[in-house]
Formats: C-alpha cells, sequence, structure tokens
C-alpha cells in the first residue's frame, strides 16, 4: 500500500472522530438539562402536592422546572423565599 493512502485514511478517521465529538458534547448537555428540568418537575410536583393542603403553591413552568433541577434544593428554598418577598 502507498503512503499517501495510509496518511489519507488516517486523516479521514481523525476528522471523522473530531465531528462525532463536535456533535456528541451539546446533545450530551441538552440530555442534562432536560432530565434536570425534570427532576426539577417532579420536585415541584412533589411540593405542591403537598403544599396544596396548607394553601402553599410554587409555579411549574420552563423557567421554574431547571432552575430547581440544576439548584436542587437550594434552588426550591429560592423560589419559596422569592415567592413570599415578591409583591
Amino acid at each position: 500500500m502507498d503512503h499517501n493512502i495510509l496518511v489519507a485514511y488516517a486523516i479521514g478517521l481523525l476528522l471523522l472522530y473530531l465531528v462525532a465529538r463536535v456533535l456528541f458534547v451539546p446533545i450530551r448537555w441538552i440530555l442534562i438539562l432536560v432530565y434536570n428540568s425534570i427532576v426539577g418537575g417532579l420536585m415541584l410536583w412533589a411540593v405542591n402536592l403537598v403544599g396544596g393542603y396548607v394553601g402553599f403553591h410554587l409555579p411549574l413552568n420552563l423557567i421554574t422546572a431547571p432552575l430547581v433541577g440544576f439548584l436542587g434544593v437550594p434552588g426550591l428554598l429560592m423560589l419559596t423565599v422569592l415567592k413570599y418577598l415578591a409583591p
């Protein structure tokens, strides 16, 4: 085999690897964001389910669910404090 063909294959494989890496990294971040949003939505749903008995409600929307999913319990506490501070 000619050395030029081997170099061309090596460069082709390297380019294929780089393109796959560039495409899969953003997809992984998007999947992590979706997972955290689902977990945050479930946390807000559970708080609203329990809080419904005492008249407490936090909104479940596209801002609060990822916020609680990303920050966890401190994000949930932050939303609770903001609910009482905001008019």
